[in-house]
């Protein structure tokens, strides 16, 4: 069975260009800090109209048109809409188009302002690209309308850290969890270790708990596997396209564990700090572990043949989204299903576990025209109830509440596999963006893959690096 689950795999070229005039566009006023902004009262939002107690059924009646992403939570949503369908009176329409001209396709609505769409999929990033052009909704001032939204949603079962991925105060630079609540997490990924359990028993290896000791690890892989009955498996699978999405996984995790930074930033000013000796040396030694250990034709991995080869028996271990590992974990799935375990991955050398994420999101179009019917769908596709029968009877994993976080259910279902459950609660709250938030985050991070593609063909890492910040050091800030 193929998964295309959170692949951001391609290019994001035509994204880039699409969204390029929106740096023209009026900002969007940002609403105070916390989760969903201040308790102060929203500048025009559609959400004061809403008055009295909470309906559920208040805009029956209404059909609220949805733009989705392919993907499993795209399957368990649609599979459950008739649940929200009978409680609201609301019928929602939708358009599914795979991720590979999905955000083309969101990016072109968003910007030609017809509203085609009410409540879409986005990422937490692109939260930045979205939201200074002011085509986002502010849900803060929905959030905090006891009238607009009921008390069974309670806000307070998110994890904290993902409420606060989808808030900012449109500011380049300025940290995440403060201004305006532009979207709401739905479900996300961590970034961890898998690996062959069957393997490791076979050459009698253990997870690594540095990153000097994974490096290690994935060339005694690549070297020993082949007479350990693993013929062609080499050692650690990592993405290694040119895309933005090369960055944002194992490497930006281990990154921020070694206590590095993207950007520094001063009086609302982004310098590229990617060049810094440590940032050098720290590039080299990865470019050097995936040289060693890696895939013969690492250039070209995406999520998929990194997810693909741990699945196949080709790769001993894979630092990506757990989920990743998931999909060929689960019974079935794939040559290697039943003998795939997880690990949280190699502390930094003080002992971090800072781990990037990916979050996909829900948004509300700020030009829609139903915006109390859409809010009404947000809410529910971001309940309890709804997100629990996705975890539980599908692949809604990993949850972004609590409350299915340690329903007994879910732990159930995913008992066993080795290492899940235990890697999820050491990492969780640990788990953040660790990228600088600003506008031109795909570009700066597609350049910075590029950049990582030549180190690893030989050149230069200090001269190379040098070279991206400076023209990183013209584009942001």
């Amino acid at each position: 069975m193929e998964v295309r689950m959170d692949t951001h795999v391609h290019d994001r070229r035509r994204f880039l260009a699409l969204a390029a005039g929106a740096a023209a566009a009026p900002l969007l006023t940002a609403c105070g800090a916390g989760f969903g902004g201040d308790d102060s009262k929203s500048d025009g939002s559609a959400a004061d109209d809403v008055t009295g107690s909470f309906d559920w059924k208040r805009e029956k009646g209404t059909t609220v048109k949805a733009l989705l992403n392919k993907h499993p939570y795209t399957d368990a949503l649609i599979a459950d809409l008739k649940s929200f369908t009978e409680r609201t009176g609301i019928k929602v329409e939708y358009d599914v188009f795979p991720e590979d001209n999905y955000f083309d396709k969101l990016t072109v609505d968003l910007s030609s302002g017809r509203a085609s769409y009410d409540v879409f999929m986005l990422g937490a990033y692109m939260v930045w690209q979205y939201g200074p052009p002011g085509w986002l909704e502010d849900l803060g001032p929905w959030m905090r309308n006891s009238s607009a939204t009921g008390a069974e949603w309670d806000q307070a079962d998110f994890f904290p850290n993902l409420l606060q991925a989808d808030q900012w105060s449109l500011k380049a630079g300025a940290p995440l969890g403060q201004g305006g609540q532009y979207a709401l997490p739905w479900g996300w990924e961590t970034n961890v270790v898998a690996y062959n359990t069957e393997l490791f028993v076979r050459l009698g290896l253990k997870p690594a708990e540095s990153f000097d000791e994974l490096a290690e690890l994935a060339g005694t892989i690549k070297r020993k596997a082949p007479g350990a009955g693993y013929d062609g498996m080499y050692g650690i699978a990592v993405r290694g396209s040119r895309s933005w999405a090369t960055i944002h996984p194992g490497f930006m995790t281990m990154y921020a564990r070694n206590g590095l930074k993207d950007f520094t930033v001063d009086g609302g000013k982004l310098t590229p700090a990617m060049n810094s000796p440590e940032a050098v040396a720290f590039t080299e030694d990865w470019a050097r572990m995936v040289k060693r250990g890696g895939p013969p034709s690492w250039t070209s991995y995406t999520w998929y043949q990194c997810s693909s080869d741990l699945g196949a028996k080709k790769a001993g271990m894979l630092f990506d989204a757990d989920t990743a590992a998931y999909f060929q974990a689960v019974k079935g799935a794939s040559p290697a299903s039943g003998k795939i375990a997880f690990h949280p991955g190699p502390k930094g050398p003080d002992g971090s576990l800072a781990t990037n994420m990916w979050i996909w999101s829900l948004g509300m179009n700020a030009k829609s025209k139903k915006k109390s019917a859409s809010w009404l769908f947000l809410q529910w596709a971001t309940g309890k109830e709804h997100l629990r029968k996705s975890a539980i009877t599908h692949n809604h994993i990993d949850p972004v509440r609590k409350s299915v976080a340690d329903d007994a259910a879910y732990k159930d279902k995913m008992k066993h596999l080795p290492g899940f459950l235990e890697t999820f609660e050491t990492v969780v709250d640990q788990t953040k963006i660790q990228f600088t938030p600003q506008a031109q985050f795909f570009d700066a991070t597609t350049s910075w893959a590029a950049a990582l593609q030549e180190i690893y063909g030989g050149k230069g890492a200090k001269s190379v690096l040098d070279g991206l910040a400076d023209d990183l050091a013209g584009k942001v800030g």
